[in-house]
């Protein structure tokens, strides 16, 4: 009896392990089988993802994003919002199939779950009024710079001005407000933030300019579940495909491009992320 038991606990557990192994080699499988494809977004991330005051639907850049995936994998996107803290584990969970989510790329990240290609790059900049006839980044040397406590910036400034006084503040509006009150000379912040809070100040806007070139950038993938390498292959065979058609630059100039209040140009292209 002692030696049937001992044989068949393997037994067991190896048909269990076969069977999660199964499961997890077929994810994309299913994603056919359902018809959809559940892609979490953040929904409090303008331009990326937000809800819209008119539908109530989630809309943005994201979403768009997730939706053009999902066609060539001839199904139906089913976009789920996610906040920031559980965005990863609910990938991790099965709860989402894919995540579009302002993931920057990090080692840490890479080791919790699969990237894309990069889909999205957002530049860190340093912006300055523009009567103080900054020409580039060297001009900041020795300044006093204001951030976002907490944020990435404060990393970039030291590594890129080491010279320069960084000052962090407890949001993003005050950071702001210090420049134009004069309290510090330049204000560290992504490309895109910038240009919304600029836009809100109207014809005043173009007293403040980023200063070239940026000091520092975040390579954003698309999440996918660790191993699933069938997956991966065909979200990155999307974002190819997406990118030879023009779909990519429609989506980024839709949202981010020069007829929006952003005014930005895409600089960059769907690429492994290196």
């Amino acid at each position: 009896m002692k030696l049937r038991t001992v044989v068949l606990i393997p037994v067991v557990a190896g048909c269990f392990f076969l069977a999660t192994a199964q499961v997890r080699a077929d994810q994309l499988a299913d994603v056919k089988t359902k018809g959809t494809l559940l892609c979490g977004v953040l929904d409090i991330f303008e331009p990326f993802g937000y809800t819209d005051t008119g539908s109530r639907a989630v809309v943005g850049y994201d979403v768009d994003i997730c939706n053009a995936v999902a066609k060539r994998l001839g199904v139906k996107a089913d976009i789920k919002p996610v906040s920031i803290e559980a965005r990863i584990p609910q990938l991790q969970q099965g709860h989402m199939d894919l995540l579009a989510a302002g993931l920057a790329y990090s080692a840490q990240r890479a080791g919790q779950i699969d990237y894309s290609d990069a889909y999205y790059v957002s530049q860190n900049i340093v912006a300055a009024r523009s009567s103080r006839g900054f020409t580039s980044i060297g001009d900041l040397a020795g300044k006093r710079i204001s951030f976002v406590k907490g944020s990435i910036s404060e990393n970039y400034i030291k590594e890129q001005i080491p010279t320069a006084t960084a000052i962090g503040f407890e949001d993003v509006s005050t950071a702001f407000t210090a420049l134009m009150q004069g309290k510090v000379e330049g204000f560290s912040t992504s490309e895109e933030t910038f240009h919304k809070l600029a836009s809100r100040l109207g014809a005043n806007a173009s007293s403040y300019a980023i200063v070239q070139p940026a000091i520092g950038r975040e390579v954003w993938g698309l999440g996918v579940r660790k191993g699933q390498k069938a997956m991966l292959q065909a979200v990155n065979g999307a974002l190819q495909d997406m990118e030879a058609s023009g779909e990519s630059q429609a989506i980024f100039d839709k949202w981010l491009g020069a007829q929006t209040l952003y005014k930005m140009n895409r600089s960059f292209k769907a690429e492994p992320i290196k």
